[in-house]
């Protein structure tokens, strides 16, 4: 890498600055409804089913001007690498999943006409099936949760809970379930998300906060079909690591550290000034952490910096991978990853959420996250480079996850029921369990209203990517197939 070659000792690289102000607004609407309510939060949630009954969660009335599939697709990908449209656009044209976990800004823009009952959270903004996975906490402990916070944003937490639900469908679908066993996902996936409010409603406080800890999701949601390929999963994440990666994706350089290979067009090595950049923005980071983190990274010097394609929604955002080396020559890899403003941003103000000015797009996803999991990446921080603004996290932190259109027909509803219940639990970090519980009640009436809600929409997002893939046909947009 020219003159960045040199090795850039943390502790050298950056003085660590003052913690960056919180914003005011950013976490408050959570906390407006409960002080505003009746006295019983749960009675407040019975009340509101007079306003917006269950029954209606199950209509789809799409907003007028609504854009066709490519136009969604062309919006949403201003402002990327324009070289890597055609990777996404491949992506999201090889299944109908696959274009609706590329497509959460349509999806919202399409929710604006569905019932919300004005009550908020913190969504994840694009909880759909595959964004649920594995990861390592500070002691090596694998735990399981969202973890995809990119369209973070504060809003109807109904809006979280009908992706997910139409997520199941069409992962049922590609999978080869039949239709009953597809809206049996969606269903499930609802009626856990309703009874785990329930029961952290009945909790107090603080063991509802840490509920569904690892060892008690199984049972919790009857999802025993799934252990074998939960087992599976959480073998293969124990050894995807940074050590892991580093070996099949570096090499050893002149200066006897390591630096990256070349492996186009998923990862490239970035020019000197580019790589400098980063190393630079990284030392912004050290302020974003927690204090008594600096001192780990201070062990650690960069070594080298690339340029890493990752997702499907994601393809086009700029994204780096770092890799840093500790005194033995062990390597830790951060992720340096483009933060935008959530997709769903500009369709929240027409169902009465205001979204408040975002200081720093990266903080805001750090936020949310932290916000959304029980257990967090603790060297979770934010940066900026040359202008941009960044997430920093873990690269391969033992990650793992189900495949969800991998699944058989008998684990769609388990898989289903595990990750509503993920859902309730990180909701009820925000909002007020005993209200929603309230609003959801004892019945099925909720699940059934979104399970058709969830059925109608992946015939719509059917129909949008075929349309998509006609268009590829055409030659109306350009895709990159396979990659």
């Amino acid at each position: 890498m020219g003159e960045f070659s040199a090795t850039v000792p943390m502790q050298r690289a950056v003085t660590v600055g003052p913690r960056i102000p919180v914003v005011p607004g950013f976490a408050q609407r959570a906390v407006v409804a409960e002080r505003s309510a009746p006295s019983s939060p749960k009675q407040a949630g019975k009340a509101l089913r007079g306003r917006v009954p269950r029954n209606s969660h199950d209509s789809l009335v799409l907003p007028a001007g609504r854009p066709d599939a490519v136009q969604a697709v062309e919006e949403s990908s201003r402002g990327r690498v324009r070289d890597l449209a055609p990777i996404r656009v491949g992506r999201m044209a090889a299944t109908p999943f696959a274009f609706l976990r590329g497509s959460a800004g349509l999806m919202a823009h399409d929710l604006m006409g569905t019932p919300v009952t004005g009550v908020g959270a913190q969504l994840c903004g694009d909880a759909h099936a595959a964004n649920f996975g594995l990861y390592g906490d500070a002691r090596g402990s694998l735990v399981i949760d969202l973890n995809d916070f990119d369209e973070t944003v504060f809003g109807p937490w109904e809006w979280d809970l009908k992706r997910l639900a139409t997520s199941l469908v069409l992962a049922g679908r590609e999978a080869g379930a039949d239709e009953g066993t597809c809206r049996q996902g969606a269903y499930d996936a609802v009626g856990a998300f309703r009874r785990t409010m329930r029961l952290l409603a009945r909790l107090p406080a603080l063991d509802a906060w840490n509920a569904i800890a690892d060892e008690e999701l199984v049972s919790h949601t009857d999802a025993r079909d799934l252990l074998g390929t939960l087992e599976r999963v959480s073998e293969k994440a124990r050894n995807n690591t940074s050590a892991r990666f580093a070996a099949k994706s570096t090499e050893e350089s002149e200066d006897g550290g390591r630096r990256f290979v070349d492996a186009p067009p998923v990862l490239r090595r970035v020019p000197d000034a580019e790589a400098a950049a980063v190393a630079a923005g990284l030392g912004d980071y050290l302020g974003t952490i927690s204090e008594d983190r600096v001192p780990l990274l201070a062990r650690y010097a960069i070594h080298d910096v690339a340029f890493r394609v990752v997702g499907t929604g994601s393809v086009g955002t700029r994204s780096y991978v770092v890799l840093l080396l500790d005194h033995r020559g062990e390597p830790l890899v951060l992720q340096v990853k483009e933060a935008r403003p959530s997709a769903l941003a500009p369709y929240l103000p027409t169902v009465g959420f205001e979204v408040p000015e975002v200081a720093h797009e990266g903080r805001r996803v750090v936020l949310g996250q932290k916000r959304m999991q029980v257990v967090s990446d603790i060297l979770l921080g934010w940066a900026t480079v040359d202008g941009r603004q960044f997430q920093v996290r873990q690269f391969r932190n033992r990650k793992g996850s189900v495949d969800p259109v991998a699944l058989t027909a008998d684990q769609v509803d388990d898989y289903g029921r595990m990750t509503g219940a993920l859902l309730a639990r990180a909701h009820a970090h925000s909002a007020d369990p005993r209200l929603i519980a309230g609003y959801c009640g004892k019945s099925d009436e909720l699940d059934e209203a979104m399970a058709s809600f969830a059925v109608t929409y992946a015939d719509r997002t059917e129909a949008d990517h075929a349309e998509l893939v006609r268009a590829v046909g055409a030659g109306r947009i350009a895709a990159e197939l396979g990659v």
